[in-house]
C-alpha cells in the first residue's frame, strides 16, 4: 500500500442548493429515531439534578449517571456493527428500539425501590439500544443519497435530533424538577422517612419514562411495517471477508481514527456542559436560580444546537466541511473561556452560545472519519459510535474537578482543551484524506 495523500481538488461541500438525489421518504422516517435518542439522551440532564438531590450525591457520584449511559456506547458499538452485518439497517434500527423500549421501562422498577443503582442499570439498557441505532441510522442517512451532500444531510438529520435535546430540558422541568424544592421541606429525615421521601420524589419519574416506553413502541412497529432502500454496504463482501478486510483495510484510512478521537472530545466536551448547566445557573455568582426556572435555560443550550444545525445543514452545502468544523471549534473554545472569567449574564450567555457551535460538530466530524470506506462503512460507523465513550469519561473528570477546590466555574477548562483538538482536526481535514492503494 502506498502512503495516503491529500486530494487537491475533491470536496466535501457542494455548490448544490438541494439535496437532490436524497430518498425523501427514507430520510423522513430516519429524523424521527435522531429525534427519539435526543431526547433521552439531553433527559440526563434532569435527572443529574433530581438523582443528585435525591440520593445526596456529590458531583462525582452523580456523573455515574453520564457514565453509565455513554459507557454503553464503547461496550456495545462494535456488537451493533457486528448486528448491523447480519440483519441490515432496518432491523437493526428496530432492534435498538426495542432495546430502548427495555430501559424506559427499567425506571419503573428502579422509581419504585427507590434505588440509585438500579437507575444507572436502566440507564445502560437505554443507552444499548441508541448505540444500535446510532451505529445504523448515522451511516444510513449519509448514504440516502449523493456522497458529496453527505455532511449537509446528516446535519439535517442531527438538526432534529436537537430539536429533541431542546425539548427535554424543557419537558423534564416541568415534569420533574418542579417537584426538588420538596426535599428541602424536611432535610433531616432519615430511615423510613427519608425513604418515603425518595419514594416520592423518584415516582416523578415513572410517567414519564412509561409514556416514553409507549412511544418507541410505536415506532418500532411503524418502522417494521415501512419499505426502506437497502444499503448493501456489507453485502458487498463475499462470506468470511468481512474479518480480512476491515483488519487489512482499516488501517489505510487514519481519518477514522483520528475521527474517532475527535468524536471522543467533542461528545465529552457536549455533554460535561449540559450536565452541569443546571448546578451552574444555581450559583449566586451566575445566575442564582431555581433547578427548574435553569431547566429553561438548559433548553437554550440544545436550541442553539438545532438552529446550528439547520444553518450548517445550508453552509456545508458551499463550504469545506473541514474548515466549518475548524471555525466552530476555535469559536467554542473562547466562549468556553469567556464563561470561566467571568460571571453573571455574560457567564450564562457565553456558555449557552457554545450550544450553538456544537452543532455541526458531530456529523461533520462523523463523514470526514466515514468518508471512502465503502463496504467497511458499518465497521468504522462502529468505531465512531464506541468513540462516543467521550461523554462518560469527560464528565466524570470534570466532576472531579468540580469536587475539588477549583469548583464548578472553572471546572470547563476540560471542554475548552476538548475543542482545541476539534478545532485542529477540522482545519487538518479541509481537504479530504483519500487513501491510494
Amino acid at each position: 500500500m502506498r502512503a495516503a495523500y491529500y486530494a487537491s481538488k475533491t470536496r466535501t461541500a457542494t455548490s448544490a442548493p438541494d439535496l437532490e438525489g436524497t430518498d425523501v421518504r427514507a430520510m423522513s422516517i430516519a429524523t424521527t429515531l435522531f429525534f427519539m435518542w435526543g431526547f433521552l439522551t439531553s433527559l440526563n440532564d434532569i435527572l443529574i439534578p433530581h438523582l443528585k438531590r435525591i440520593f445526596d450525591l456529590n458531583y462525582t457520584e452523580v456523573m455515574l449517571v453520564q457514565f453509565a449511559f455513554f459507557s454503553s456506547y464503547f461496550i456495545f458499538a462494535l456488537p451493533a456493527g457486528k448486528i448491523v452485518e447480519w440483519l441490515g439497517y432496518r432491523r437493526t434500527m428496530i432492534v435498538g428500539l426495542l432495546t430502548m423500549t427495555t430501559g424506559a421501562l427499567l425506571f419503573l422498577p428502579a422509581s419504585k425501590a427507590p434505588s440509585y443503582a438500579l437507575f444507572l442499570g436502566a440507564l445502560i439498557v437505554l443507552a444499548a439500544g441508541i448505540t444500535a441505532l446510532q451505529v445504523a441510522a448515522n451511516p444510513y442517512v449519509a448514504n440516502l443519497g449523493p456522497e458529496r451532500t453527505a455532511s449537509s444531510r446528516l446535519n439535517l438529520a442531527q438538526a432534529f435530533n436537537s430539536f429533541g435535546t431542546f425539548l427535554a430540558p424543557i419537558f423534564g422541568g416541568y415534569v420533574i424538577l418542579s417537584r426538588i424544592p420538596k426535599l428541602f421541606e424536611a432535610p433531616d429525615l432519615t430511615g423510613a422517612a427519608l425513604r418515603a421521601s425518595r419514594e416520592q420524589q423518584a415516582s416523578s419519574l415513572q410517567l414519564p419514562y412509561l409514556g416514553i416506553a409507549l412511544s418507541l413502541v410505536a415506532i418500532a412497529i411503524a418502522l417494521a411495517l415501512v419499505k426502506l432502500p437497502p444499503m448493501n454496504f456489507t453485502r458487498d463482501l463475499r462470506p468470511g471477508e468481512a474479518n480480512t478486510v476491515t483488519t487489512d483495510k482499516l488501517r489505510t484510512h487514519p481519518q477514522l481514527f483520528f475521527g474517532a478521537i475527535g468524536i471522543f472530545f467533542y461528545v465529552g466536551a457536549e455533554v460535561a456542559i449540559g450536565s452541569f448547566l443546571i448546578n451552574y445557573f444555581q450559583l449566586p455568582t451566575i445566575g442564582n436560580l431555581t433547578a427548574k426556572e435553569a431547566s429553561l435555560y438548559v433548553s437554550l443550550y440544545w436550541g442553539g444546537a438545532m438552529a446550528g444545525r439547520f444553518i450548517g445543514s445550508a453552509v456545508l452545502r458551499r463550504v469545506a466541511t473541514g474548515l466549518v468544523l475548524g471555525v466552530a471549534g476555535a469559536v467554542a473554545c473562547l466562549l468556553t473561556v469567556v464563561s470561566m472569567v467571568t460571571f453573571g449574564h455574560v457567564a450564562m450567555v457565553s456558555i449557552i452560545a457554545v450550544g450553538f457551535f456544537n452543532s455541526i460538530m458531530f456529523p461533520s466530524i462523523f463523514t470526514l472519519g466515514i468518508a471512502g470506506l465503502g463496504p467497511l462503512t458499518g465497521r468504522g460507523s462502529s468505531l465512531m459510535v464506541a468513540a462516543i465513550v467521550g461523554g462518560a469519561v469527560i464528565p466524570l473528570i470534570q466532576g472531579k474537578i468540580a469536587d475539588s477546590s477549583i469548583g464548578v466555574h472553572h471546572a470547563f477548562i476540560l471542554p475548552v482543551f476538548c475543542y482545541i483538538y476539534i478545532s485542529a482536526f477540522g482545519f487538518t481535514r479541509a481537504r479530504p484524506y483519500i487513501p491510494v492503494a
